[in-house]
């Protein structure tokens, strides 16, 4: 006897669930696995670490140009065919990464996993909300949400992993069998929905130029800004004209275009504005975390890259293991709004906590604030994207999560360059400050200075020697804790930003019932 069409219709779903997710955590994935394994590389290809990070900007230029009009292409070409093609060639790539026999063609290759890779997200994210209705749709999102949140958090400790144990070709042929099952379940499982017409909308070329090279210089401007001084720099200059020029021009044009590549209309959403506002902020605040913290871990506390990776790792098992009770309470029709207030609370706490660690720190200390973070994560996360897609008709879905991607992944990108940019500056500041303070007739100074020196001089050094070595040392004190209170200083604006962003949930209209969530999503 048959099963009856509810249990099919659900079984079908969560194969759906299952092929894109796991062809959108292979991108999102390769987003950071690929960070800790750049020495080797270097070393691999006769190159140095600054021309090796090539390999990470060529794949986020290329990745921001597309991302925007995914929503466009699966209308023109279909959302089926478009996901296959880029499942198909993100994995190709992949390959063609591992093999690649030079820095040169590794960078082209890249840059073909970042085209192809582009749209992985947001198509991902469309379909999910397609396939589910309503009163599934918590769940979903909840699932939807662990591989997208919690990968970029575990891709360090496993891109370090793979690399010491294997060789950092394996980072990318990873890929491969994860790309052919999501390949083989999305031929079998995905359909287009009825409302897309293939090939009948208009490409605007020019639009496209605009977009495509004002994102790159955006993108390149955001990676490579620190790295050359920002507006010192008359390349970065040229870059920050260049992208405010083209991306101003860009949103002029699609404005007034009937067939626009990216629908800015939809801003006009109050609810809309509002949750990209926060998914901005958000994506700012986790990939910060993502650089400061291990940052913090092996520059002060004294940890290997390993260590530090491991370490990083309960934010993703605290989003992983709360999911579930995310999903559950979703189901329960709570407010979303408030489930998200409650997580920017429990976030701000966590940076607050980080703020509060010192030179003594150890991985008990960071463990709590870790699963803090974590749970924060998973309660704002899943609930803000079913309200920000909940106010967009199902036409306009793949518009909407191409913007939501977009936006996440700009805000990614200037949460790295604020906090690499405030830790050099405020850790400028606070040494000027603390040199400012001391001087030799400081009775605490002269103390430290003679205990040092006492050291040294134990150690076998002439009274010269051991006075230099004194100073020295305590020098490097000066710096550690400059470079500790630049930490501090890094921590508490991003527990700010949580507290800061809280109230625009309350802009945001609460879902509407669905009518019949019986109804099969095609």
């Amino acid at each position: 006897m048959p099963a009856p069409i509810e249990t099919r219709l659900f079984s079908r779903r969560w194969l759906v669930a299952i092929a894109v997710m796991s062809s959108a955590i292979m991108e999102v994935l390769d987003t950071s696995v690929v960070n800790v394994s750049l020495p080797h590389i270097a070393g691999s290809l006769s190159s140095t670490v600054d021309e090796a990070t090539w390999i990470l900007t060529s794949y986020i230029v290329a990745n921001a140009i597309i991302l925007p009009i995914t929503g466009w292409l699966s209308n023109y070409f279909g959302r089926k065919r478009l996901l296959m093609t880029v499942v198909t060639g993100f994995t190709l790539s992949s390959v063609l990464c591992g093999l690649a026999p030079s820095l040169p063609l590794l960078i082209f290759f890249r840059v073909m996993q970042g085209i192809t890779g582009g749209g992985l997200q947001p198509l991902s994210q469309s379909v999910m909300l397609e396939e589910f209705p309503g009163q599934e749709r918590g769940k979903a999102m909840a699932f939807w949400s662990l591989g997208i949140i919690a990968a970029p958090v575990l891709g360090p400790t496993l891109g370090g992993w793979i690399t010491d144990n294997y060789s950092w070709r394996w980072v990318f042929y990873i890929n491969l069998p994860i790309g052919i099952i999501s390949l083989i379940l999305i031929y079998l499982f995905v359909y287009d929905p009825s409302y897309i017409k293939r090939g009948t909308m208009r490409f605007d070329a020019w639009g496209m130029g605009m977009l495509a090279i004002g994102m790159g210089a955006l993108q390149i401007m955001l990676d490579k800004g620190q790295e050359d001084d920002w507006f010192g720099s008359r390349f970065i200059t040229t870059l920050a004209i260049t992208a405010a020029v083209l991306l101003t021009a860009f949103v002029i044009r699609e404005l007034q275009t009937p067939q626009p590549l990216v629908k800015l209309s939809l801003f006009k959403n109050r609810t809309f504005a509002a949750g990209i506002a926060i998914v901005t902020v958000l994506g700012f605040v986790l990939y910060g975390s993502l650089v400061s913290l291990p940052l913090f871990m092996q520059e002060l506390l004294g940890w290997t890259a390993e260590t530090a990776g491991f370490w990083t790792s309960p934010r993703g098992i605290a989003t992983a293991a709360c999911m579930p009770l995310v999903g559950y309470l979703l189901g329960k029709r709570w407010d979303y709004r408030w489930m998200v207030v409650f997580g920017c609370a429990i976030g701000s706490m966590a940076f607050f906590g980080y703020s509060r660690m010192d030179l003594d720190s150890g991985t008990w200390d960071i463990l709590g604030h870790q699963i803090n973070q974590g749970i924060g994560q998973t309660f704002i996360f899943v609930p803000l994207t079913i309200l920000i897609m909940a106010p967009i008709s199902k036409e306009e879905t793949p518009y909407a999560t191409s913007l939501y991607s977009v936006m996440r992944n700009i805000g990614s990108s200037m949460g790295i360059s604020f906090v690499t940019t405030l830790l050099a500056r405020r850790s400028q500041f606070h040494q000027a400050r603390l040199a400012g303070n001391l001087s030799l007739s400081n009775p605490l100074l002269q103390q430290a200075q003679h205990q040092a020196g006492s050291t040294f001089a134990q150690q076998g050094a002439g009274p010269a020697t051991s006075a230099h070595q004194a100073l020295g040392f305590l020098y490097g004190s000066l710096q550690q804790q400059a470079t500790l209170l630049s930490y501090v200083d890094v921590f508490r604006v991003m527990a700010w930003l949580f507290l800061l962003v809280a109230p625009l949930v309350l802009l945001m209209r609460k879902p509407k019932q669905d009518p019949d969530p019986s109804m099969p999503a095609h």
